[in-house]
């Protein structure tokens, strides 16, 4: 069952979505490929610290966080990765490492890279290792009023080259 707190919300809110049971996926890339869902759709939430303060970074599975980029965007000397430790206190309804991406609902400031903002779905970890939520990407904006910014970047395999090279996401 969905994150209580979560589906609670969504039901308050009169919000059309579909939960989508899996088998037991760890990873956001995992997830994706198990639902049939692109990369570039489902979203991943990476727990950041913001000099010292935590707060959720929203991106496709696909990508990766770049702290660089976050540091000049919040004018600030620190931004890391939060530890399990630091934040599972957090999210006392959701599996270790499965929250969504709802931080209005935990008292945490939601930042979602552009690129996950540019489309008309989102699915997303539903508190669970085994379910997701889909819904559309206009109510999940309207209900989690995050901030948008260019943080992230994509692995890229070039044809013919087995290299990889780092792409910003703009």
């Amino acid at each position: 069952m969905p994150a209580k707190k979560l589906k609670a919300f969504l039901d308050e809110k009169d919000i059309k979505y579909v939960v989508i049971k899996h088998s037991s996926a760890f990873t956001a890339q995992e997830i994706a490929a198990s639902t049939h869902v692109s990369g570039k759709e489902f979203a991943k939430t990476v727990m950041i610290k913001i000099d010292g303060k935590m707060a959720m970074a929203v991106l496709p599975a696909s990508f990766q966080v770049d702290f660089n980029l976050l540091q000049e965007i919040f004018g600030t000397r620190k931004v890391s990765l939060a530890s399990e430790a630091e934040f599972k206190y957090f999210f006392p309804d959701c599996e270790l490492g499965a929250m969504p991406p709802f931080g209005n609902l935990y008292d945490l400031g939601v930042y979602v890279s552009e690129t996950m903002a540019e489309d008309k779905m989102i699915a997303f970890n539903a508190g669970t290792h085994t379910e997701m939520i889909k819904l559309e990407y206009k109510d999940f904006e309207r209900l989690v009023q995050p901030r948008v910014f260019k943080f992230s970047w994509k692995t890229v395999s070039i044809p013919g080259d087995p290299s990889e090279r780092w792409e910003l996401d703009y």
